[in-house]
């Protein structure tokens, strides 16, 4: 809650704490573990920011004020241009691109302390276990990240679905 609440004040456009901090939360649950937190990843949305500046401040400010915690802060209105992609629409149209399935999820706290979930692909395939490939990017990058990030030695229970 303290996260989504710094998120919050951060009052950006089309904004959620989203990636790996919460399908990490999922897979750490199925396993009836706790493994530690790499980053927190806030994404968000903003044509207007044409030099990239919110993203690299914020970030830069997050880790200053939260110390231990890496922060990282993106700008999706430009991440299509580092991913060779035609411009994203918004945020939940940029995660439709990010290599698995399940790590397109976010959160955000409302204004009235509910809190929403936005998952471009739902949330079954999170909730049963599964790393989902996503064809929008190569099998290449999709299968160095579950070797790199050795997710399945992490949590075993989890299956890779190409």
């Amino acid at each position: 809650m303290n996260v989504l609440s710094i998120t919050r004040s951060l009052n950006l456009p089309d904004c959620y704490v989203a990636a790996g901090f919460l399908r990490n939360l999922v897979w750490d649950s199925m396993h009836l573990c706790e493994t530690e937190l790499n980053d927190i990843d806030i994404v968000f949305f903003d044509k207007s920011d044409l030099d990239n500046f919110s993203s690299n401040n914020l970030t830069e400010q997050l880790n200053k004020e939260y110390p231990g915690i890496n922060w990282e802060v993106k700008n999706q209105a430009f991440m299509h241009i580092k991913n060779g992609d035609l411009p994203y629409k918004n945020t939940l149209d940029a995660m439709s691109y990010w290599p698995e399935k399940e790590t397109a999820i976010g959160a955000s706290l409302n204004e009235d302390d509910t809190i929403s979930i936005v998952s471009v692909f739902g949330l079954e395939s999170l909730f049963s276990g599964n790393i989902s490939y996503n064809g929008k990017r190569s099998k290449e990058v999709f299968l160095n990240r579950v070797a790199s990030k050795q997710w399945l030695k992490r949590w075993p229970k989890l299956r890779v679905v190409l």
